[in-house]
């Protein structure tokens, strides 16, 4: 998918945006076209005031002298724009290949609405169908942890083992709230509800990548074209 649908779609959430709005700004390839387009509107004089839910969003909002501030000085959030790794019809997501979904999921909750921006092939009829689950844990314990996501994988009807997310052979990938994350792969998971609370059952589980009932638009770009999704609609 082109870098330009994507930036077409940034565009299109960003009309949604009004003056004096408190924003929380996602993280990935196409929620940074929608800081890029923020930080032209600020240049010229729109007046926000941004959480990012990443060090990287908060850099590049920073050196686009987008105001920021956090979730200790404001109560409440207007409007979170961020991307997906999958969408369903229900605009049900997970989320997470970037590593931020703690932070994601924090400011999403704390927001009035939430809209995601995403190209195509994020579109999927039953999530889990081609992404992985992260799962945000915490080190301490790892192999207690793993072994109880694995139980949670099997009573949900996956085969494999969750795997330590790493940047390279021996390095774990670690989080900007200092977490490791394992990916799980489930295949079509037909009970999100039952799988989050499972998980979170987990002593070691600090959160995962399923973002249930929380997005209610999503602009996907298309070969012909930005695609307006509500949910219940594909």
């Amino acid at each position: 998918m082109s870098e330009d649908l994507k930036r077409q779609a940034a565009a299109m959430a960003l009309a949604d945006v009004r003056p004096g709005m408190r924003l929380g700004l996602g993280t990935g390839s196409t929620a940074r076209h929608f800081v890029d387009l923020l930080g032209e509107k600020v240049a010229a004089g729109f007046d926000c005031i941004c959480v990012p839910t990443s060090e990287a969003t908060a850099r590049q909002a920073l050196a686009l002298n987008i105001p920021l501030s956090d979730l200790e000085t404001l109560d409440r959030l207007d409007l979170t724009v961020d991307g997906a790794d999958e969408i369903d019809p229900q605009l049900d997501l997970i989320k997470g290949a970037g590593g931020a979904l703690l932070r994601e999921k924090i400011v999403a909750a704390s927001s009035d609405a939430m809209i995601v921006i995403a190209d195509a092939s994020k579109l999927v009829t039953t999530l889990g169908a081609r992404f992985p689950l992260p799962i945000e844990v915490n080190g301490f314990g790892l192999g207690a942890t793993r072994r109880a996501v694995a139980e949670v994988m099997a009573s949900h009807g996956a085969t494999g083992e969750p795997s330590l997310r790493e940047t390279a052979p021996g390095t774990p990938f670690v989080t900007d709230g200092g977490h490791l994350i394992l990916d799980a792969f489930f295949g079509r998971i037909s009970r999100p509800e039952a799988l989050s609370r499972d998980l979170l059952d987990i002593a070691g589980v600090v959160q995962h990548g399923l973002f249930l009932k929380m997005c209610k638009t999503a602009y996907v770009a298309t070969p012909d074209g930005v695609k307006t999704l509500t949910s219940g609609t594909n």
